[in-house]
């Protein structure tokens, strides 16, 4: 079992084709994830991206998108980070970490992981609504 395993969602009233436009930047995966690597395996257009992830982690990362008929429309954006932190100066070696460690590296991809969601979607809706 990977060190780091989240799994999370978040609903999105935005179409899901803006959606995925924003998922499928390049630019944001670096804002995203400053120090991670990531390297597209499975592009699924507006369904999502997986890819396989090193640098600080080492594994992989999917965004699955789940459209939502009318009249509630939207998306539900899933979120997956199954990974390990890599050793000392190495982006692709596992590192062999205490519980202690591997529960705060947890905490850590949890939580930025939740605020990148959280962001995207204020942004997102703020243009739907024509803030």
């Amino acid at each position: 079992m990977p060190t780091v395993d989240l799994v999370d969602e978040n609903y999105l009233r935005a179409p899901i084709e803006r959606v995925a436009e924003a998922v499928h930047d390049e630019a944001r995966w670096r804002l995203w994830w400053p120090d991670l690597r990531p390297a597209v395996f499975m592009d699924r257009g507006t369904a999502g991206i997986r890819w396989n992830i090193t640098g600080a982690l080492v594994g992989s990362m999917e965004i699955w998108l789940e459209a939502y008929e009318p009249p509630l429309g939207g998306v539900l954006l899933h979120y997956y980070l199954r990974a390990d932190p890599t050793a000392p100066g190495s982006g692709s070696r596992r590192a062999t970490v205490s519980r202690r460690a591997g529960h705060l590296h947890s905490l850590r991809w949890a939580r930025s992981g939740k605020q990148n969601l959280w962001n995207l979607k204020d942004e997102l809706e703020a243009h739907e609504t024509g803030q």
